[in-house]
């Protein structure tokens, strides 16, 4: 019996080892040099963990590993020993109601992925889970009957082109009413019913007037900015808010853009961005959980326009990205009672981001996400009313688009000797989005090429500014959103209100499936995907399609 104790030693450093290795399991994250936050990838909350799926019984791993920690380590037990650890493992087992290891690894396996499911079913923020308007959801119908997808609910609404925000089986929209107040809508996902909102004064009109903006949804709160650049921080658990500021008043803004305030908040870490355009502040960056200022840029160069910052990643580094008008101007902003703002008027051109002396051209400027300085400029793309944010395309490359026969540029930013660099690679009159980013996908960039000055529809071209195929007229899909789902592409026709499935390819257009779903003109707004439920709009009301 002299192994007696050494194989009770033995089994008590193999089960010190599994606890260790099960505590590191239950700190379980996406991976090992993620952040906690990252607005670039989906975010595991607490709830969202497959938590459930490290906490599956251990009782047969663990034997195994002590008889194969004894067998390395020379140690024989008795056989008595043997049976008493095999007896015990058998009850262990009758007990979790255990009946195989393989049993248990299909638990861990099932449970894992509905965790991942539970993550990919949410529509987070403006654009998507990755800020990309793409989605890695599986399974969408690539056909429908004669009388199209299932329509699940409908939501009458105020007009305007806000879209949904998507989380754990709730939908979050700020809408707009008349002319004098924004409502913030809390929908059951599922039923299409209202669970609660919350009303404030936000007096003042602007050209096509209503909603603009995507909420932001971040845990247990959601961030929400209006027409009138009213921020807001709700709790999701209290429906009441938890700070409210104002992005245009409380910088010096004044007179009211023609077309609104149009941010999409974006949550980056601690804070919340949001870009002020005054000649006060360029971007500014509030504590999220207060509404604190963390920081403010300097006023940039240019006028202001309607671009919500983003964020890229160049050699390593997040970067947040601005775009300012610039070119012939724009026109000026009818203004209203904005918060504390006055009165605006009908103006000639739009209010300058920043002073005089800097002139009108705009331009698209790499900032310090810490801190809000600027760390490259590219001036080489002029759009007198901007609207989209770059989309990379990997290697320090960025593509950016705009209406108002701006077209499209393409370029490079690289480091040398601890600066930033950007360079022009190429720019184009062949393609040009206005209302929503191009979409990358297999080389190639898609968007919808009609604007005020032109009609070029779908419009496919490689990322080296080769033209592929435009759809014209036929369809026209004018200013619609459109999304991309796996290896499909949801659009909608943004005159006719005409829902499209398309399968992306560069050789030419393809369409798998049409419907024609929504009534009325101008149906500019995001779309949003969870679950296999798509979100659409027009200017009186959301519904909610079955497309899986």
């Amino acid at each position: 019996m002299q192994n007696e104790p050494n194989f009770q030693k033995s089994q008590m450093n193999v089960n010190n080892v599994i606890t260790k290795d099960y505590k590191q399991m239950d700190t379980w994250s996406i991976g090992k040099n993620e952040p906690k936050t990252n607005p670039n990838k989906a975010n595991f909350t607490s709830a969202q963990r497959p938590a459930t799926a490290v906490r599956c019984p251990m009782s047969q791993i663990t034997c195994l590993w002590q008889l194969k920690f004894m067998a390395l380590s020379g140690i024989m037990p008795p056989v008595n020993r043997l049976r008493e650890v095999s007896n015990r493992k058998r009850q262990i087992d009758d007990i979790l109601g255990v009946k195989s290891m393989k049993r248990c690894f299909l638990l861990i396996f099932l449970i894992t992925m509905l965790g991942f499911c539970n993550v990919w079913a949410d529509w987070p923020q403006h654009l998507g889970p990755n800020r990309n308007a793409t989605s890695d959801e599986k399974g969408l119908l690539r056909s429908w009957p004669p009388d199209g997808p299932k329509v699940l609910w409908t939501f009458e609404l105020g007009a305007g082109y806000g879209g949904g925000a998507i989380s754990k089986g709730k939908v979050y929209l700020l809408d707009r009413v008349g002319s004098k107040q924004d409502v913030f809508r809390c929908i059951d996902f599922n039923s299409g019913k209202e669970l609660w909102s919350f009303t404030y004064d936000a007096p003042g009109r602007v050209s096509h007037e209503g909603s603009r903006s995507t909420p932001a949804i971040d845990g247990k709160y959601v961030y929400t900015c209006g027409s009138f650049g009213h921020v807001y921080c709700f709790d999701l658990n209290t429906h009441k808010p938890v700070w409210n500021k104002n992005v245009w008043t409380d910088f010096g803004g004044e007179k009211i853009p023609m077309w609104g305030i149009c941010q999409n908040p974006l949550i980056y870490g601690d804070l919340l961005i949001l870009a002020s355009q005054t000649k006060e502040a360029g971007v500014v960056a509030y504590d999220k959980t207060n509404g604190t200022v963390k920081w403010a840029s300097k006023a940039l160069p240019g006028r202001t326009g309607y671009v919500s910052p983003a964020v890229v990643n160049i050699d390593g580094q997040d970067q947040l990205v601005m775009i300012t008008a610039g070119g012939r101007g724009g026109r000026g902003g009818r203004g209203g009672r904005g918060g504390r703002g006055g009165r605006g008027g009908r103006g000639g051109r739009s209010a300058p981001a920043g002073s005089d002396s800097e002139g009108t051209d705009g331009g698209v400027f790499g900032m310090d996400i810490k801190d809000g300085s600027t760390l490259w400029t590219y001036k080489g793309w002029q759009c007198r009313i901007p609207i989209n944010n770059v989309t990379p395309v990997g290697d320090g490359r960025l593509f950016i688009s705009g209406g108002y026969m701006a077209g499209s540029a393409m370029f490079k930013v690289t480091r040398k000797d601890g600066s930033y660099v950007a360079k022009e690679l190429y720019t184009t009159q062949d393609f040009g989005t206005h209302v929503h980013p191009s979409i990358l996908y297999k080389g190639h960039l898609y968007g919808h090429g009609t604007t005020n000055s032109r009609r070029d529809g779908l419009t496919c071209m490689s990322v080296d500014g080769k033209l592929k195929w435009k759809t014209g007229r036929e369809p026209l899909f004018d200013k619609g959103g459109f999304i991309l789902v796996g290896d499909l592409m949801l659009s909608v026709d943004g005159r006719d209100g005409i829902l499209y499935i398309i399968e992306p390819n560069s050789e030419g257009f393809k369409k798998l499936a049409s419907a024609d779903l929504l009534d009325t003109k101008e149906c500019w707004g995001q779309l949003s995907l969870a679950d296999g439920k798509l979100l659409i709009r027009d200017q009186k009301q959301m519904k909610c399609v079955a497309v899986r």
